[in-house]
């Protein structure tokens, strides 16, 4: 297996800083022909956009923007240089948003990062990411095929099944969210069943410091990417495990939370994302998610800036069990239900798997007559704990992370 997935990893800035001087004009200029960005760009001079310091010119796009152009224009808002039956995949996320997909060579650019992890020819990866609706699961096998490993496409739960389905194929490479490894790797050592599985590739969630530390006393390397449904891949780490390089099919800025204004190099901020990607021409797409430049380049030799991953959110949004969980679905399974005052969304950790515990304030003796509006309004299952009405804090947080991520 080569070092680098291709050149473009190792360019010096200089190269890369021209690449992007040719690359942005013709994104905006595809970007101001659609008709979802309305008048947002209509003034902007394209070809004066030829650096990262010029985006700060423009607006932000935001996930509330996407909702409200994919509402008037649905699918995708016209914000696609595609109609959708153009694309080989259609995905929704919470919302809805609706996502196009793509088949084309390394489409997602998730290839990158499985290259960084030591996944390629050979190997064949368990790919425990959702096919169903949402793009994680495609993302990752579009990858895989980009490297030329083969996919076991498991999906998500049955894990005696997932366990004896690694032992009996041979196994060598896991993709997923950071603790389900940990679920079937003891799953298969109550069956008895030795595994394969020698490197991960995971997303979707925190990786905390101890649950890589034990995946490392089991012989497995495990390394983590920052991706989005909308944008692919973001950043990933390499072997170095020194933050998280950014892609080179993105831009990324790092601005003060609600706003559009680059912090000074090393402050933490929001991740503002421009993709390349000439299907879908995300300019400026504010992710929520907080995160800081890091000084220098990484040890392994890709010279693309590196940020430290993610930092928590710039809203209350927070990703529990690798699904969003947003104030607007707390706010309608409150609306939806006349038994329910207020609630409050905990998210935590209990060993090394997060755990939603739902407390509402409500006259019920108990929170078994909410479980089915929890698990449709917020899409996960969770703990319910009723609490007497008035006794929440009056601190305008519907959502509370209390992990902590050291």
């Amino acid at each position: 297996m080569t070092q680098y997935f291709d050149d473009l990893e190792a360019r010096n800035p200089e190269a890369r800083a021209e690449a992007i001087s040719r690359a942005l004009p013709a994104q905006i200029a595809a970007a101001q022909a659609l008709p979802g960005y309305g008048g947002a760009l209509k003034d902007v001079d394209a070809a004066a956009i030829t650096t990262v310091a010029d985006l700060a010119k423009l607006p932000v796009l935001r996930k509330s923007d996407l909702g409200r152009a994919q509402g008037n224009a649905a699918p995708f808002g016209g914000l696609t240089t595609r109609p959708a039956h153009g694309f080989a995949h259609i995905f929704q996320s919470p919302g809805p948003i609706y996502e196009p997909g793509g088949t084309d060579h390394d489409w997602w650019r998730m290839g990158r990062f499985l290259h960084a992890c030591g996944i390629g020819k050979g190997d064949i990866v368990q790919n425990c990411f959702g096919y169903h609706l949402t793009p994680a699961g495609m993302i990752f096998e579009n990858g895989a095929r980009a490297v030329g490993a083969a996919v076991l496409p498991a999906g998500t739960g049955q894990t005696e099944l997932q366990a004896r389905a690694a032992h009996d194929v041979g196994v060598t490479a896991y993709a997923g969210t950071p603790d389900y490894l940990k679920v079937i790797l003891d799953k298969a050592d109550e069956l008895g069943l030795p595994l394969k599985i020698t490197r991960a590739a995971v997303g979707g969630g925190a990786l905390f410091p101890s649950l890589r530390a034990e995946y490392a006393e089991r012989g497995i390397a495990c390394l983590q990417c920052y991706a989005t449904a909308d944008l692919g891949n973001i950043a990933y780490e390499s072997p170095a495990q020194e933050g998280m390089i950014v892609d080179e099919g993105v831009i990324v800025e790092i601005v003060t939370p609600g706003t559009g204004n680059p912090v000074a190099p090393g402050e933490v901020g929001e991740v503002v994302v421009t993709t390349l990607n000439p299907d879908y021409p995300l300019i400026r797409f504010a992710t929520g998610d907080l995160s800081a430049v890091m000084e220098g380049t990484s040890p392994c030799g890709r010279t693309n800036t590196r940020i430290k991953g993610w930092m928590g959110r710039a809203d209350q949004t927070t990703k529990i069990k690798g699904m969003f969980v947003r104030p607007e679905q707390v706010a309608a399974l409150v609306a939806g239900h006349s038994g329910i005052a207020r609630a409050r969304v905990i998210a935590s950790r209990e060993g090394e798997a997060d755990v939603m515990t739902v407390k509402i304030e409500t006259d019920a003796e108990s929170g078994d007559a909410f479980a089915d509006a929890v698990a449709e309004t917020l899409k996960l299952r969770g703990r319910i704990e009723v609490v007497a009405k008035g006794s929440l804090p009056n601190d305008g947080k519907v959502i509370e992370d209390q992990r902590t991520y050291e």
